[in-house]
């Protein structure tokens, strides 16, 4: 974690980030700010634009870091700019928008060209918005919006076209080296981590542990294709709502003393996201009669299905996963009961449970 300050819509921040988080996901998920949309996260669509130091920035492959001691301006921080408030008034009587998915970045960028270029016409408008991609308008009344403000010859100060922000020095750093392609690829994403308790002995969950059939039994979804000694093929079906995927993929377990350790990697057909994970588990004696299990998850989610790969949905995902888990798992061991993993998860339930999380971190930054 890297200790970094800049402003952010005029308020002084100092926040702990690491160093690879997006600067659009900072905002979105620490600081509520989910004006800034994500579309490509590459850097193509132009939905996550953003002004910093007053310099129009894709928020998506920008790293939170990189911008210590920089002025960040989200759509929420135009409010009250002149500029601003003319261009969403023309917006509106030009129907400029229609889904409204593009439009926060589209009005960061049409605010830099009605300040930039005052004199722009119609085919330099154009040329302006390339990297702002709408699938709805068709880009006229975006034009013809812009075009509406640039006649209204507001006063402000233009902005020079060579203009360009002072950057802060880079360091240079020793990379480390590059993998062989013969080793398991390696996540290096987010993580997760999960504690159970279970009403048996540790010895009785370690040897359930080592058994992959009975534990894929208790995980939605998990099906198991084939076991070869530490080496397992299988499938996992997601869904949450209508989006749906079924990940086929293999891992490697191996086994300590009482921990271990389990390196795997999948693809969904349909959309070809690509999920790569390590987890790591221990078990440890909390009395004679109870144990606890203790999970850390690192995971890489690449493709289509990547949008879900965010904070509070995987949270809410992996913490219902975990419950029914440890709750399957128990009543097997136990023997108290036949109980069997649901086929998929509630979508409404991760939803409500994604909302409560996200009105607990407003409500905590509100006080």
């Amino acid at each position: 974690m890297n200790e970094i300050s800049f402003h952010v819509n005029g308020k002084p921040i100092t926040a702990e980030i690491t160093p690879r988080t997006h600067l659009a996901d900072y905002l979105r998920e620490s600081l509520c700010l989910t004006g800034t949309h994500l579309g490509c996260e590459h850097g193509v669509c132009g939905a996550c634009t953003l002004l910093v130091d007053g310099e129009p920035t894709r928020s998506c492959i920008t790293y939170a870091v990189a911008c210590a001691g920089r002025d960040i301006r989200s759509i929420e921080g135009l409010e009250h700019d002149v500029v601003m408030a003319a261009l969403r008034t023309a917006f509106s009587a030009e129907h400029a928008l229609q889904c409204g998915y593009c439009t926060p970045g589209m009005l960061v960028t049409a605010r830099d060209i009605v300040r930039r270029l005052p004199d722009a016409d119609d085919d330099r408008i154009r040329l302006e918005l390339a990297g702002n991609l709408c699938r709805c308008t068709g880009y006229n009344g975006i034009v013809r919006a812009i075009r509406r403000v640039l006649d209204l010859r507001l006063n402000f100060e233009t902005v020079p076209v060579d203009r360009v922000s002072e950057m802060a020095p880079i360091e240079t750093a020793t990379t480390k080296p590059i993998l062989k392609i013969a080793k398991p690829i390696q996540p290096t994403g987010d993580g997760l981590r999960q504690t159970l308790s279970f009403a048996v002995p540790r010895d009785i969950l370690w040897r359930a542990l080592q058994d992959p059939a009975l534990v894929a039994s208790c995980v939605p979804g998990a099906t198991i294709l084939s076991i070869a000694q530490t080496h397992i093929t299988g499938e996992m079906a997601v869904a949450f709502g209508p989006i749906q995927g079924k990940f086929n993929g293999s891992a490697d377990v191996t086994y300590g003393d009482y921990e271990g350790t389990v390196l795997g990697e999948g693809q969904d057909k349909i959309s070809k996201t690509k999920l790569t994970a390590k987890a790591f588990f221990s078990v440890t004696e909390a009395d004679v009669s109870s144990s606890v299990l203790a999970l850390t998850i690192n995971y890489s989610l690449r493709g289509a299905l990547a949008q879900f790969a965010r904070g509070p949905v995987v949270q809410a995902f992996a913490d219902e996963i975990a419950g029914i888990v440890g709750q399957t798992l128990q009543a097997k061991l136990s023997g108290s009961g036949t109980m069997i993993a649901p086929k998929r998860l509630s979508a409404f339930r991760l939803a409500g449970l994604v909302f409560w999380r996200w009105l607990r971190k407003l409500l905590n930054l509100a006080s």
